[in-house]
């Protein structure tokens, strides 16, 4: 693992002394309190403008899922009509580049691969250790979102999402969310909340960040979305994704699903 001087440029360490108790505490409680936790400034702008030249260079790269998807991100069930909650089909249209093409001098690799920042993460989340993806694509991904482009309402299947915002639209790609819809733990799917989210009878939240912060965001039971990108910047963000266990990979029909390609 790295740890010191490759890391160690691209934090503002000042500002966010992730080893500190005190730190961690108070980051802690309001990551439990809100389920969501912006650390402003968290990366240098040098940090920043590397990995945006880097990002915008592959962007070229990315790959464009073009299929629809359920909020559950599962298959449809025909014991359901289409238009019931399990069924309703939304847009992802965002692109991304894998981790096998972010190169290995990377300053998002410095990060991810660092010690201290593994720790932090682990006292946040409440967990020993947390590992890389078994498979070669899902540890660090890039994400693009062109004009037009989207992230429709979702769950995550993972407890938790790390990310930072590399480059900010003119306008548009908002992140908005729906907090604590369903309850994944006991399997209350929460048909009538998430038909009433997406017929726009909810109140929705709104998470603001902008580039060079550090998000963590609870995702599981929180329904989500990016709206579509407007004007002509290209909205780009950076994933860090983890486990709790060892040797956690993707099926192959996930890697076809979100890359394109199994290998």
């Amino acid at each position: 693992m790295i740890s010191g001087p490759l890391a160690d440029a691209w934090i503002d360490w000042k500002r966010h002394p992730i080893s500190d108790l005190d730190y961690r505490n108070q980051a802690l409680s309001e990551f439990n309190n809100s389920g969501a936790l912006v650390l402003r400034g968290f990366f240098s702008s040098e940090f920043i403008s590397r990995v945006v030249a880097e990002s915008v260079a592959r962007q070229g790269e990315a790959f464009y899922a073009n299929s629809t998807h359920n909020v559950y991100l599962t298959p449809q069930d025909p014991q359901f009509s289409d238009d019931h909650a399990f069924n309703r089909q939304l847009v992802s249209s965002k692109g991304l580049i894998a981790d096998d093409q972010i190169s290995v001098d990377s300053p998002l690799r410095d990060v991810y691969e660092d010690d201290r920042f593994r720790a932090f993460l682990c006292a946040l989340l409440g967990v020993e250790a947390v590992y890389p993806y078994a498979d070669s694509f899902s540890s660090i991904n890039v994400h693009y979102a062109p004009r037009g482009r989207e992230l429709g309402w979702h769950f995550d299947n993972s407890s938790f999402a790390v990310t930072t915002l590399l480059q900010q639209p003119q306008r548009g790609g908002i992140f908005e969310y729906v907090p604590e819809v369903r309850d994944s733990d006991t399997g209350e799917m929460a048909f009538d909340r998430v038909d009433a989210v997406l017929n726009g009878a909810e109140n929705i939240c709104q998470l603001n960040f902008d580039p060079g912060d550090l998000v963590l965001f609870r995702g599981r039971n929180a329904l989500h979305r990016v709206t579509p990108t407007e004007g002509s910047v290209t909205r780009v963000l950076a994933v860090f994704a983890y486990n709790d266990e060892p040797g956690v990979g993707l099926s192959r029909s996930a890697l076809e699903t979100f890359y394109g390609r199994t290998n």
